[in-house]
C-alpha cells in the first residue's frame, strides 16, 4: 500500500535515488487558504544535512505544487506535490548490490518481489517520508482552521538518556505549548531540556565517531482535540495512531497515555476521575488515558510515545549473506543519520495530523 487515509487520503511515490519523491493528496476540503511557507518549514525540519549529528546528504527539499490550488486556495481537486532529488550518490551502494544489509528491508523486499532497488533502499528509504510530511503539513492547516488543533513532538530519549516527566496531569508535561527550543543543542536534537539535550548530542556524536548508531523515543502531544473523534470498535483512535506511527521507518514501539507504566498501577490509581470545570465542560482530573477512552477522544490532550531503533546502517564491518546465501562481510559506507529521532519529530507530527484530520472529516457526518 502506498496510500494512507480514508477521506483525507495521501498517496506517495518516488524513490530515494530516483528523480524525486512526491505525494498526491485527495479529499482536502475546498476553500482552505494554503500557507506554502508553512509546508516548506516542515520539510526544512525533516531535511538532511541540518547538523553534524544528521546525515550529510545535501538536499534543499524544495517542493513544487503541481495541482489542486487556485489563487492560493484549495479547489477540492487532488493536490500534487513533487520534491526533486538533488544529491544522490548511487555508487555508494554498488558494493552491496548482491548483499543484504542487516536489519534493512533488503532481504524481505527481494524475497517478496524478486527485485530490489539497491540505490539507498528505494521505497524503503526514510526519504519517502517527505510525502508524509507534506500531507501532514496540509492536514495541520485544515485542523488549525476548523478547530485550532495543535501538534508538538519532541525527543524524550536517546539511547539510555531519558527525560523524566509526569504523564498523569493535564499540564502538558510542564512545557509551554507550543514551546521553543532554548539552545543550539536543544534545536539540534529537538529535546526541550538544555542539560539533557547537550548529553544527547554528545552521545550521538560519540556513536557517530565510532561508526555506530543510537535509537530513541519521541513524545507527541495533541491539544484542542474535539470530543468524539474515533470509532468504538475496529477503528479506535489510538489504534489508528499506532498504525500510523508503526508505519514510520525504524519505529519499533508505540504507547499511548500511561502505556506500559500504567500496568504497575491499581485501578483506583489509574482511573481518570471526571469533573465539570467552570465553563461547564466535562474534564478529567488526570489523563492516564492519554485523551482517548473507548477508542474515542474525550477532549483532553492526546499524548503518546514512539520508539525508534538504532539506525541500521553503521560504518562497521558486519556479517551477512548475499543473494546466493553465501556468508559475506558487509562494509558500511555512505551518508546516514547516527540517530534518526531528531529528524523524525516532524514525521511523527505529520502522521498524527493525517490521522486526526481523517477522523475529523469522518465525524462531520455522525450527528446533525
Amino acid at each position: 500500500m502506498n496510500s494512507f487515509g480514508k477521506i483525507f487520503r495521501i498517496t506517495s511515490f518516488g524513490e530515494s535515488h530516483g528523480a524525486g519523491i512526491g505525494v498526491v493528496i485527495d479529499g482536502c476540503p475546498a476553500g482552505l487558504k494554503l500557507d506554502l511557507e508553512a509546508i516548506q518549514h516542515e520539510l526544512d525540519r525533516r531535511k538532511p544535512g541540518q547538523s553534524r549529528i544528521t546525515t550529510q546528504r545535501k538536499e534543499s527539499d524544495t517542493f513544487e505544487l503541481l495541482s489542486g490550488v487556485v489563487d492560493g486556495v484549495t479547489s477540492g481537486a487532488p493536490m500534487a506535490f513533487l520534491v526533486r532529488n538533488e544529491d544522490q550518490r548511487s555508487k555508494d551502494y554498488d558494493h552491496i548490490a548482491q548483499q543484504f544489509r542487516p536489519s534493512h528491508a533488503d532481504y524481505t523486499y527481494f524475497a517478496k518481489y524478486g527485485i530490489r532497488d539497491v540505490r539507498g533502499g528505494g521505497r524503503s528509504s526514510a526519504r519517502e517520508t517527505i510525502a508524509r510530511v507534506i500531507g501532514g503539513a496540509v492536514a495541520r492547516q485544515v485542523l488549525a482552521q476548523v478547530c485550532g488543533m495543535q501538534f508538538q513532538a519532541w525527543v524524550s530519549a536517546v539511547g539510555s538518556l531519558s527525560l523524566s516527566s509526569s504523564n498523569s496531569s493535564n499540564d502538558g508535561f510542564g512545557l509551554e505549548f507550543p514551546f521553543e527550543f532554548e539552545t543550539d543543542d536543544c534545536e539540534m536534537v529537538r529535546c526541550p531540556d538544555p542539560t539533557m539535550a547537550s548529553k544527547m548530542v554528545s552521545a550521538i556524536d560519540e556513536a557517530r565517531k565510532a561508526g555506530d548508531s543510537l535509537g530513541g523515543v519521541i513524545t507527541c502531544c495533541i491539544r484542542n482535540v474535539p470530543v468524539g473523534l474515533g470509532e468504538p470498535v475496529f477503528d479506535k483512535l489510538q489504534a489508528r495512531l499506532g498504525y500510523a506511527m508503526l508505519g514510520i521507518n525504524a519505529v519499533k514501539g508505540f504507547e499511548i497515555g500511561s502505556g506500559f507504566e500504567g500496568t504497575q498501577l491499581r485501578g483506583s490509581q489509574h482511573n481518570d476521575a471526571f469533573y465539570t470545570d467552570d465553563s461547564g465542560q466535562i474534564r478529567t482530573r488526570t489523563n492516564h488515558s492519554g485523551g482517548v477512552q473507548g477508542g474515542i477522544s474525550n477532549g483532553e490532550e492526546i499524548y503518546f510515545r514512539v520508539a525508534f531503533k538504532p539506525t541500521s546502517t553503521i560504518l562497521q564491518d558486519q556479517e551477512s549473506v548475499d543473494e546466493a546465501g553465501k556468508t559475506v562481510v558487509l562494509k558500511g559506507k555512505g551518508r546516514h543519520d547516527p540517530c534518526v529521532v531528531p529528524r523524525a519529530v516532524p514525521i511523527v507530527e505529520a502522521m498524527a495530523a493525517l490521522v486526526m484530520v481523517d477522523f475529523w472529516l469522518r465525524g462531520k457526518g455522525n450527528r446533525i
